[in-house]
């Protein structure tokens, strides 16, 4: 299940008088992306991760408005609460989109139908549905007939139905394999399900070569598994490059507070405390420490990472900075041990 245009639907929740018009939720600086854009926004060819300069040439008449985390992430728990009622397994993806697995469930299209009804008249917010027999037939069937799409596939129904769209309707088939697929003569789904398997695993390889064929054929075994984030974090890409350390500081001072309040509120705490450095030739730096105890106070974690920062002056412009916080203690218990770097997920979905 996959919320509706879903950072634009809430604020128009906060400003209705900004319904049926073209509205953009997006950044305002020079590299600023489009997080969400309405329905209305997107008939000029505004989408998701466009820059936000391209948007406002393609859709210069526009409402733009600045992203509001906190909030959106506020919605989407309530979102989320009532997902639970159905106490069923649940794979977060996103702050909009989730998996749910309805094997246990009776009457899992009543149940689904129920839910987006409760969705619509409590929380004023739209969903779209897809249900399968696995992960993929139903990630692309709730892509299908948007806003409030609700469609339910056999594998066999998605291979037929599907046939003559891009492979790039597949998850995990980025512009670069399609770009492959294509000067072997392969521009859509049908096309790749009759491809030769071997000529696949000889352009791709073994393993990638035989995962697109069964993309194609929409076979997949990924369980619905719930996912625990390992850390989270706080970013700010600068508008101009950065040289002044002073600035960097002040920066990780104000993300730090944040996280600190974040992980306060989730009743979290880490100890291993990292930071992340963006140059202007994009090359990515991290330094972490793990502390003896765990944290979510925004002024240790501030000083931890102004140390590092001090400790790792860079020698060119910056054009990101970013804190996390790691290892988190297991609540009532003792602080996991120091691990690789994660990737924390954004938060919740919908079902």
């Amino acid at each position: 299940m996959d919320m509706d245009a879903f950072y634009v639907a809430v604020e128009l929740l906060r400003r209705p008088e900004l319904r049926g018009k073209p509205v953009i939720v997006a950044g305002r600086g020079p590299r600023a992306v489009v997080t969400t854009a309405s329905y209305e926004a997107r008939r000029f060819g505004v989408g998701s991760a466009m820059p936000a300069s391209r948007a406002r040439r393609l859709c210069p008449d526009g409402v733009y408005l600045p992203p509001d985390m906190a909030h959106y992430r506020e919605k989407s728990a309530e979102v989320m609460a009532l997902v639970d009622e159905l106490d069923v397994p649940r794979e977060r993806v996103s702050l909009d989109e989730a998996y749910l697995d309805l094997s246990g469930v009776r009457y899992p299209v009543r149940e689904m139908s129920d839910l987006v009804r409760r969705i619509r008249e409590e929380l004023h917010l739209d969903a779209s549905v897809g249900i399968g027999p696995n992960k993929l037939v139903a990630k692309v069937a709730s892509d299908a007939e948007k806003p409030r799409g609700f469609v339910l596939l056999s594998r066999e129904q998605a291979v037929e139905r599907f046939a003559l769209e891009p492979p790039r309707l597949i998850p995990g088939i980025g512009p670069k394999t399609a770009d492959r697929l294509s000067a072997l003569g392969v521009k859509t789904l049908g096309e790749l399900q009759h491809f030769p398997v071997e000529r696949l695993v000889e352009a791709f390889g073994e393993r990638h070569g035989r995962e697109l064929h069964d993309r194609a054929h929409f076979r997949s075994d990924s369980p619905v598994a719930e996912r625990t984030a390992k850390s989270r974090s706080v970013e700010t890409t600068f508008d101009v490059d950065v040289r002044d350390v002073g600035e960097m500081e002040a920066v990780l001072r104000r993300q730090a507070a944040e996280l600190g309040r974040a992980l306060a509120t989730r009743g979290r705490a880490g100890r291993t405390i990292a930071i992340k450095l963006r140059l202007d030739d994009f090359q990515t730096l991290t330094r972490a420490r793990t502390i003896p105890e765990p944290t979510n106070d925004g002024a240790t974690i501030a000083a931890v990472a102004v140390e590092l920062l001090r400790a790792n002056r860079p020698e060119r412009p910056v054009r990101l900075v970013g804190v996390r916080v790691g290892s988190f203690a297991e609540p009532g218990g003792e602080g996991e041990p120091a691990g690789r770097e994660q990737t924390a997920l954004p938060g919740v979905a919908a079902a």
